[in-house]
């Protein structure tokens, strides 16, 4: 269930760097981070695509409320959003890497998927 997840930190910490994580996938497509802050930043990631995919008033606003950056919330609306335009949710990837080598926590990568859907036969 998303949203569930402690990771170790206090609510407004938690809320921050999801805040941050979210913004930078957005701005450059991918992210190295442990398993599950990458199924956390998913969640939120997926949800702000769908408000960009909306592309009203509210929306942006509602999007400009969580992301920090106002550059990256025009790239949102204008070029991450449309592109996902035919698509129902599952705008993330997650790849799993391995264990960090300091600490042994299970890396992984998210990014935004970049094909098209397939078109359904």
């Amino acid at each position: 269930m998303p949203g569930t997840r402690k990771l170790g930190r206090t609510t407004a910490h938690r809320n921050a760097m999801l805040r941050g994580m979210v913004t930078y996938l957005i701005e450059n497509g991918s992210i190295e981070t442990t398993l599950t802050r990458a199924k956390e930043v998913r969640a939120m990631a997926e949800k702000m695509i769908t408000l960009g995919k909306k592309n009203t008033l509210a929306s942006r606003r509602a999007a400009l409320a969580y992301i920090t950056k106002e550059d990256t919330v025009k790239k949102l609306f204008d070029q991450v959003a449309p592109k996902y335009a035919n698509r129902n949710g599952g705008y993330t990837q997650i790849y799993k890497l391995g264990p960090r080598r300091g600490d042994a926590a299970e890396m992984a990568l998210i990014k935004l998927i970049d094909e098209a859907p397939e078109a359904a036969e």
